[in-house]
C-alpha cells in the first residue's frame, strides 16, 4: 500500500514538473536564441499571484532560478538580470547578451509592476516599419518584446486575406476586392478609412503568405503568453458593395485633403453582418481572441449633430452599441479595443459628452481605450490629460500609452524624465479607474533606441527613476563603460534634444529644397557639444561593436545639423548675390551628405537597401517586386503626396540618391536658370529608381567619424547674417515673373503667428505681393487676394482659428509679381 501511494506521488510530481517545463518550453527557447547558448542553467517556474505581475531571480550554485506570474515575465526576468549585472543588451541594431560560463551567485531579487499588461504598437507601426517583414524579422521582434516585458502587442498581419474571404462570400468579385487594396506600406490607412487606390492591387500571393506568418506570428505570441489584440471590421468597404446592395448608404471618407474611401454606418444592418462575419472567419482560421480593435473614426469629422444636441448622443451611442454588438455575437468574451489619439487631437469634436455616450453601451468589462499619446497631451498639445478630462474613461478599461515616434524619423527627441516618471502621474490620479496597462504606440521603430529601452523599463517601475544613474546603466550595457566622455555626452543631450519634445524631428534638408528654413531638431549648442563628446568616447570604447553602431548614427547626426546650416549659408549667398561662394558652400553642403551616407552604410538598421530588400523578397514575380518596392520608396519618400517627406528617415542609400539627389538639381536649376520639375523628379525616383545604396565598402567608423567631425566643426550659425530666429524662408524673383513661394511651417509656428511680413532685401522696389494661402492638414486656415507692393516692409495679418493641430503638415504659399526687375527678400513671422 505505502509502495502504491509512493509510487503515485512520485508520478503526480513528475508530472507536475513535466507540465510545468512544457509550459515554460517557448522561454527557455527564447533564452537559448538570446544568449546564443543551449547550456545556462536556468530553472523556470510559473506562480501567479492574483495581485500582481512580477518576476523574481536568485542565483543558488551556478543556477538561474527565475520564478513569475506568467511566461512573458520570466522573459522580463532573465532580461532585468542580464542588464543588472552588466553583460549586454538585446536591441534592434544589435545583440550583445554574453552570459559568463559559471554564474556568480545572485542575492534575491524581485520586481512587481505596477500594471498587469505591457502594450505595444501603433496601427501604423504596420505601415512604417513592419509591412514587408519576414518570418525571421518578426522572431526577433516577438523576442525583443518578450525580454522588454511586453504582453499586449497589436497583431494586424492577414487583414486583408480575412476580410476578402468575407466579402467574397457576400458577392464581391476578386477583381472588386483585390483593385480596393493598397500596396502593403499603406494598408494601416486603408484599414482606418484615410486612404484608396495607392499602389494596389494585391492578390492571392499576398493573402497566402500573410496567413502563414500570422500563425506563425499569433502561435509564438501565445506561446509565450501574451494577449494579442487582433483586427475587427471597422466599417470601411469597397464602393461596388453598391451593386449587390442598392439600398445600401455609402459615405464617402475625406482625410489630409487627397485621400478618401468609403464607409458604411454602424448602424446599418450590413455592418453587423459583416463584422461579426468577420470575426467568426478570423477564429476559424486563427482561433479564439480576445481583444479586438476597431476604430471607426481615424482624424476624421463624424455624423452627429452638434454638440448639445440630444440625437448626437443617442446616435454616438447608437453606434457604440452597434460596434460592441457586432463583436459580441461572434465572441461574447471579446474585448472591444479602440485607439484614443483622437482623445487628445480632436478633443473639439471627442468631448466629454460625446465619447462617453459612444462608449455608454459597452459593458465596462468589455472595452478598452488606448490612451495613445501622453506624451502629446504633456508636451505639445499642452492640454489636460486625457484621464483626467474624460474622468477615469468612464469606468471603462485603458492603456496609459505615448507615441514615442512619428513616421520612423530618425531624429532624436523625447524628454527622457518624462519617459520614465509620466506614468507616475497616472497611478497617483483619483482618476485612475481601470487602468490596466502601460505602453507605447510608436508610428515607426527602429529609431531612438535609448527611449525605447527607458520607456520599458519605466513599466515595470513604481518608483521614480533617475534619468542620469539609468542612463549610467545603460551605458556600461551597451558599451561596456559609462566613460566620462559618454557622461558628458549624455548631459548635454539631456539639455538639447534628450531634454525638449519635438513631434516631427526633421533636418530641413528632409524637406523639399526651398521650402523650409529651420528644420524641428533641436540643433543648439549642447547638440553639438553632445555629439562630439560621443565621438571623443572613441578613444576609450572604440573597440566596442554597440559603440560603433551608435558612433555611425550619432557622427551622422551631428553632420545633419551641419548640413542644416549649409544651406542656410547657400541660400544667403544666392540672395546676396555671392554666386561662386554659394557654389563653394555646395560643395562642402555635399561632402557632409556624402560622409553621411557613407557612415550609415556601416550601420545594421539605417540603409535604404535593407528596407528594399524586404519589399522585394516579399514579392513571388518581377511585377510583385516592382510593385513592392515602388510602394516601399513612396512610404518612406512622397507617402501620397501630399504628406511629402514625412517619415524622414536619415539612411544610407536615402541620403545620396534622394535627398542630395534633389537638392542638386535644385542648386544646378538656381545658378544655370533652368527649370526643374520637383515632383516629376520624386515620382520618378520612387516609381522607376534602380540604384540603391552608395557603393562605399568597409569604412573605419571611428577613423571617419573624426575626420568628418573635423571637416564640419567650424560651419556656425553665427556666419548667417539673415539669421532672424521669425524667419519663416526666403524668396526670389526674376524679371516680369509671377512666381509662388510654397513653405513648411511647424505646428509651433502656428502657435506663434498673428501675421506675416514680407521684405525684400536685394534688388529693386517693382514687386508686388498678390496675396498667401496658409493651410494644415490639407484644410483651408486663412488666405488673402489682397495686393501690396513691397517698397517697405509689408504685413498680412492673420487670424487663426483655435485649437489647429497641423499634424500632418503646414504649408504657406505667397504669391509674387515683379513687372521689370530682380529682386529677393524674406519671409518672416510676425
Amino acid at each position: 500500500m505505502g509502495k502504491h501511494i509512493f509510487l503515485f506521488l512520485f508520478y503526480l510530481l513528475a508530472g507536475e514538473v513535466l507540465g510545468c517545463a512544457q509550459q515554460t518550453k517557448a522561454v527557455r527557447e527564447l533564452i537559448q536564441r538570446v544568449s546564443g547558448r543551449q547550456d545556462i542553467p536556468v530553472s523556470l517556474k510559473l506562480k501567479q499571484d492574483k495581485d500582481s505581475t512580477y518576476y523574481q531571480y536568485e542565483v543558488q550554485d551556478g543556477t538561474l532560478r527565475i520564478q513569475a506570474s506568467d511566461n512573458v515575465s520570466l522573459c522580463r526576468g532573465f532580461y532585468d538580470y542580464i542588464k543588472d549585472n552588466q553583460w549586454g543588451m538585446y536591441t534592434w541594431s544589435g545583440n550583445s547578451i554574453t552570459v559568463p560560463g559559471v554564474l556568480p551567485d545572485q542575492s534575491f531579487v524581485r520586481t512587481v509592476s505596477p500594471f498587469s499588461n505591457h502594450y505595444y504598437f501603433n496601427v501604423c507601426t504596420y505601415g512604417y516599419s513592419m509591412p514587408y517583414w519576414d518570418w525571421e524579422r518578426w522572431q526577433q521582434e516577438i523576442d525583443w518584446m518578450a525580454l522588454h516585458g511586453i504582453n499586449m502587442p497589436l497583431a494586424l498581419v492577414g487583414y486583408e486575406a480575412i476580410i476578402a474571404r468575407v466579402w467574397k462570400k457576400m458577392g464581391l468579385t476578386d477583381e472588386e476586392i483585390e483593385h480596393y487594396f493598397v500596396g502593403p506600406a499603406h494598408l494601416p490607412w486603408m484599414r482606418m478609412g484615410n486612404v484608396s487606390g495607392i499602389d494596389g492591387p494585391l492578390n492571392e500571393d499576398w493573402h497566402r503568405k500573410q496567413i502563414a506568418l500570422q500563425h506563425k506570428i499569433l502561435d509564438r505570441m501565445r506561446s509565450l503568453g501574451m494577449k494579442p489584440i487582433c483586427p475587427g471590421f471597422p466599417g470601411f468597404i469597397p464602393q461596388e458593395f453598391k451593386r449587390i446592395h442598392p439600398e445600401l448608404e455609402i459615405i464617402e471618407t475625406h482625410w489630409g485633403g487627397a485621400f478618401s474611401n468609403w464607409m458604411i454606418s454602424p448602424q446599418e444592418p450590413l455592418f453587423k453582418e459583416i463584422g461579426t462575419a468577420f470575426i467568426r472567419e478570423w477564429e476559424k482560421e486563427f482561433g479564439k481572441c480576445d481583444y479586438y480593435l476597431v476604430d471607426s473614426f481615424n482624424e476624421m469629422e463624424i455624423p452627429f449633430p452638434e454638440k448639445g444636441n440630444p440625437e448626437r448622443y443617442e446616435m454616438a451611442a447608437s453606434y457604440g452599441n452597434s460596434v460592441y454588438e457586432s463583436i459580441r455575437k461572434a465572441n461574447t468574451k471579446a474585448v472591444w479595443v479602440m485607439q484614443g489619439w483622437m482623445f487628445g487631437y480632436q478633443r473639439h469634436i471627442w468631448d466629454y459628452e460625446t465619447l462617453g455616450a459612444l462608449v455608454s453601451k459597452v459593458p465596462d468589462d468589455k472595452m478598452l481605450l488606448l490612451d495613445l499619446a501622453v506624451d502629446y497631451n504633456k508636451h505639445f498639445w499642452h492640454s489636460e490629460v486625457n484621464w483626467e478630462y474624460y474622468k477615469g474613461f468612464y469606468n471603462k478599461q485603458w492603456v496609459y500609452s505615448v507615441i514615442p515616434n512619428m513616421g520612423g524619423k530618425v531624429g532624436m527627441t523625447g524628454v527622457l524624465d518624462f519617459y520614465a516618471n509620466g506614468h507616475l502621474e497616472a497611478l497617483a490620479s483619483p482618476y485612475k479607474g481601470k487602468l490596466i496597462a502601460h505602453g507605447m504606440a510608436p508610428e515607426g521603430i527602429e529609431n531612438n533606441e535609448v527611449l525605447y529601452e527607458l520607456v520599458t523599463d519605466a513599466g515595470w517601475s513604481s518608483r521614480r527613476i533617475d534619468v542620469r544613474n539609468w542612463l549610467k546603466d545603460y551605458s556600461e550595457n551597451r558599451y561596456g563603460k559609462a566613460s566620462a566622455d559618454i557622461t558628458a555626452a549624455w548631459n548635454y543631450l539631456l539639455k538639447s534634444v534628450y531634454g525638449t519634445f519635438t513631434d516631427h524631428p526633421r533636418f530641413n534638408w528632409q524637406f523639399r529644397p526651398g521650402t523650409v528654413k529651420d528644420g524641428s531638431i533641436n540643433i543648439c549648442e549642447d547638440y553639438f557639444k553632445g555629439l562630439e563628446c560621443f565621438v571623443d568616447a572613441a578613444d576609450e570604447l572604440g573597440d566596442n561593436k554597440m559603440y560603433r553602431v551608435d558612433l555611425a548614427e550619432m557622427a551622422t547626426q551631428y553632420l545633419g545639423g551641419k548640413a542644416e546650416i549649409l544651406t542656410k549659408m547657400i541660400d544667403q549667398e544666392y540672395l546676396l548675390g555671392d554666386t561662386l561662394q554659394a557654389c563653394f558652400l555646395q560643395s562642402r553642403f555635399e561632402t557632409l551628405m556624402l560622409g553621411m551616407d557613407a557612415l550609415l552604410s556601416q550601420h545594421p538598421t539605417l540603409r535604404l537597401e535593407r528596407w528594399l530588400d524586404f519589399a522585394r523578397k516579399a514579392a513571388e514575380t518581377p511585377e510583385q517586386q516592382k510593385q513592392y518596392e515602388k510602394n516601399a520608396r513612396r512610404i518612406v519618400t512622397i507617402w501620397g503626396p501630399p504628406v511629402d517627406d514625412y517619415a524622414a528617415r536619415i539612411w544610407s542609400g536615402l541620403i545620396e540618391s534622394y535627398y542630395l539627389g534633389r537638392w542638386k538639381n535644385y542648386y544646378t536649376s538656381r545658378t544655370q536658370g533652368i527649370d526643374f520639375d520637383m515632383p516629376a523628379w520624386e515620382r520618378n525616383w520612387v516609381e522607376n529608381h534602380q540604384g540603391t545604396d552608395y557603393e562605399w565598402g568597409t569604412i573605419d567608423v571611428v577613423d571617419f567619424s573624426k575626420k568628418m567631425i573635423a571637416l564640419s566643426k567650424d560651419i556656425s550659425e553665427k556666419d548667417l547674417k539673415l539669421n532672424q530666429p521669425n524667419l519663416i524662408g526666403v524668396w526670389s524673383l526674376g524679371d516680369k515673373e509671377t512666381k509662388e513661394v510654397k513653405l513648411n511651417l511647424s505646428a509651433r509656428m502656428l502657435e506663434k503667428m498673428k501675421g506675416i511680413s514680407i521684405e525684400i532685401i536685394k534688388g529693386r522696389k517693382e514687386i508686388e505681393a498678390t496675396g498667401f494661402i496658409l493651410e494644415a492638414d490639407g484644410k483651408l486656415l486663412a488666405s488673402s487676394d489682397d495686393v501690396k507692393s513691397l517698397q517697405e516692409k509689408t504685413t498680412y495679418p492673420i487670424v487663426l482659428p483655435e485649437k489647429i493641430q497641423a499634424n500632418n503638415g503646414c504649408v504657406l504659399t505667397v504669391r509674387f509679381t515683379s513687372s521689370s526687375s530682380k529682386a529677393a527678400g524674406v519671409i518672416l513671422l510676425e
